[in-house]
């Protein structure tokens, strides 16, 4: 199975750096130090115009506010106006996620959030990832169990570590019960690696996991940097 390398970019000159690199991806979000937040209209458009000519996918950061993931209605409806703009821009895919103050899936927020990813048929217009709210979920395989059910096509985790290395152990099982729930449901739901990704450790972490899609902001300062993305997309 073909693997593939996801870029957190958190300006556009990152952008820029994943689309010369060969990204086959890139999460578009500002604040990259409040762990991400949604970026701007303009930045969307600019975005996916950098991108579409060089193939690269963007999948926008559905996120309001720094904190925790624990939303009220009022941000839930907030953040489905985000994903309506973000698609109205172009973007191929978004990232979502919420929790209970219990620290379970929010299905009611997410149902809100996947039916405006859905076409009248029922199937998805864009491509939907729930993000590193499940590295603080109360039960991982609950929690995987029920985004898949939400049809979600991706989990970012780090296997509730503080990086993807450190990870292992779990994003293993994660990735084989991913597998087993996509067989039974007839559609994919893929583990994507993220945290403390680099180029010395990309390669040990996908092999280890028998994951195959890797998620990293691979920044030199505050950019991507152009060599370490070629250099990661050449091993993969």
């Amino acid at each position: 199975m073909m693997r593939r390398l996801e870029v957190c970019c958190g300006n556009l000159a990152s952008v820029r750096a994943a689309a010369e690199g060969g990204a086959d991806r890139v999460e578009l979000c500002r604040e990259l130090e409040l762990d991400g937040l949604t970026p701007s209209r303009e930045m969307i458009r600019e975005a996916v115009g950098i991108c579409r000519p060089a193939g690269v996918r963007v999948h926008v950061l559905i996120r309001s506010r720094a904190g925790n993931f624990v939303y009220d209605n009022a941000e839930v409806e907030q953040m489905a106006g985000d994903i309506r703009m973000a698609l109205g821009e172009g973007a191929d895919g978004v990232v979502i996620g919420a929790l209970t103050p219990g620290g379970d899936v929010d299905l009611g927020a997410c149902r809100r959030w996947m039916g405006l990813c859905r076409r009248a048929d029922g199937s998805l217009r864009c491509n939907v990832t729930f993000h590193r709210a499940f590295d603080v979920c109360r039960d991982p395989f609950v929690a995987l169990e029920q985004i898949c059910q939400l049809g979600c096509n991706r989990i970012l985790t780090s296997g509730q570590q503080p990086s993807a290395e450190a990870g292992v152990p779990l994003l293993r099982q994660l990735v084989e019960r991913a597998r087993q729930l996509s067989a039974g449901a007839g559609r994919e739901l893929t583990i994507l690696c993220g945290a403390g990704v680099n180029t010395q450790n990309a390669l040990s972490i996908l092999n280890a996991t028998g994951a195959t899609e890797i998620h990293g902001s691979l920044r030199t300062g505050a950019v991507s940097d152009v060599a370490k993305i070629k250099k990661i997309t050449s091993l993969l």
